[in-house]
């Protein structure tokens, strides 16, 4: 079991950065990726970015070179760092488990990101 526990989000204008974090609650965090994904009205869920234990990452298309995910396994933390922020990247973020293991997903409750003047 992984229970997730997002912040950072807000409203920020076109070209402006915001920074999100996850804290990760769970046994089987070393066999975990830990990623985010958004959705936005009308769309399907998209992955954003995500990382293993090793620090291994990927990016979607439309994020890289503007976004970059880290993690810090000590304290349970994942975090996406939020560059150039463009009004496509409004959507709702949610921070999203994978344990290797059992192949079960847990996702977090979503956290609002709005990009607009």
């Amino acid at each position: 079991q992984v229970e997730l526990v997002e912040s950072g989000g807000g409203l920020v204008q076109p070209g402006g950065s915001l920074r999100l974090s996850c804290e990760a609650f769970g046994s089987m965090l070393a066999l975990t990726i830990l990623g985010w994904y958004r959705q936005a009205p009308g769309k399907e869920r998209e992955l954003v970015a995500r990382v293993d234990s090793g620090g291994g990452t990927n990016y979607g298309d439309s994020v890289k070179g503007r976004f970059t995910i880290s993690r810090d396994n000590a304290n349970r933390m994942v975090y996406l760092q939020m560059n150039s922020l463009k009004s496509e990247d409004t959507a709702v973020y949610y921070c999203n488990a994978f344990v290797i293991t059992s192949r079960q997903d847990y996702w977090g409750q979503g956290t609002q990101v709005t990009v607009s003047s």
